[in-house]
Formats: structure tokens, sequence, C-alpha cells
């Protein structure tokens, strides 16, 4: 028999999977904090980054793909509450955007990964607490969900490593090669 939370193949249900991710990113940032401002360390930095922005780029497709569409066709009084995440979740994927431009070292890298943090935090508090007990409350299918979710992020994770060398956009992870400064309009 599994362990409580867990199976013997992944998690127990989706909310267990998505709480896993959630603390993988609270990890990273933890590790940011860490070495941030520490300049013999600006290329962990700046690969540490760019794994914060592949798994919150992927946490965010799996959730916006599969998650958020299932929770509001479960429920009729959810919608404003997803709509609201959903909005949380271009927010972020305007800072990771801004991120591909900037080098550790550079004027508001610093503080753009700390109101990257800040945003996430706050997002996944609330997604832990009210998006989650929704979830639950539903009687969605969390356990085929979570098979679900899994799959996806296998496949974007191929898709990602499949990508032609060059192929860098605010959706991918980019090697810890940073992209040079746009030159202003």
């Amino acid at each position: 028999m599994a362990s409580a939370g867990k199976r013997q193949d992944g998690p127990a249900d989706a909310l267990a999977l998505l709480r896993r991710e959630h603390d993988r990113v609270r990890q990273l940032f933890q590790e940011f904090e860490r070495l941030r401002g520490i300049e013999e360390e600006e290329e962990q930095v700046a690969g540490l980054v760019d794994d914060i922005c592949y798994e919150l780029t992927l946490h965010a497709i799996v959730e916006e793909e599969l998650f958020y569409p299932l929770l509001r066709a479960a429920g009729e009084d959810d919608d404003e509450m997803i709509d609201e995440a959903e909005v949380e979740h271009a927010g972020v994927r305007e800072l990771v955007s801004r991120l591909e431009t900037l080098y550790p070292g550079d004027e508001h890298f610093e503080a753009t990964v700390a109101v990257l943090a800040e945003e996430v935090e706050h997002h996944m508090a609330r997604e832990e607490g009210e998006i989650f007990e929704a979830a639950r409350a539903s009687g969605i299918d969390l356990a085929a969900l979570a098979r679900r979710i899994e799959a996806r992020r296998r496949e974007l994770d191929e898709d990602l490593d499949d990508s032609p060398p060059g192929a860098i956009d605010a959706m991918e992870p980019h090697e810890g090669m940073r992209l040079p400064p746009r030159a202003p309009d």
C-alpha cells in the first residue's frame, strides 16, 4: 500500500503535485537569496534564475491548460478566483520576460527577481488556500488530473529540450545564456 500523500508512481493527487512544484520554486528563490549580491557567484545566480523561470513557466502552462479549465468547468462560483490567478500568471510571464534581458549585476536584475519572488509567493499562498480548497470541494478526480499534469510536464520538458539552439523567448529556459540588452525604441 502507498504511503499517505503519495502513490508508488507519483503524487496521490494533483494538489500534492502542484504543492511539490511550489515547494521547488520556493527552494530556488531561497537559494537565490543566499547568493544574492555575491559577485563571484554571478554565473550560478544566472543559472538559478533560469531554473526559476523554467519551473514557473512549466507550472503556469500545466495550470492554465489543465487545472484551471477543469476547476472552472466543475464549479460555477470559481470563475473570478481563476480569472485572478490567470492575471497573476500574466504578471509572472512579464517578469520572466524582463529577466531575459537582464544580467546579474544589472541595475534592476535583483529587484526584478525580488518582485517576482513576492508575486509568486502571494500567488502560491492564495492558490494553496482558496483554489486548492475549491478544487477539493469540486469533486474533480485529482488523481487523474495528477497523471495528466505529469504527462504534460514530461511533454513540455521534451519539447523544450528539442528546441533549436538560440530559440529563446520568455516561455523557455535559456541555459544560462542571457540575451543582450535590447536597444531603446
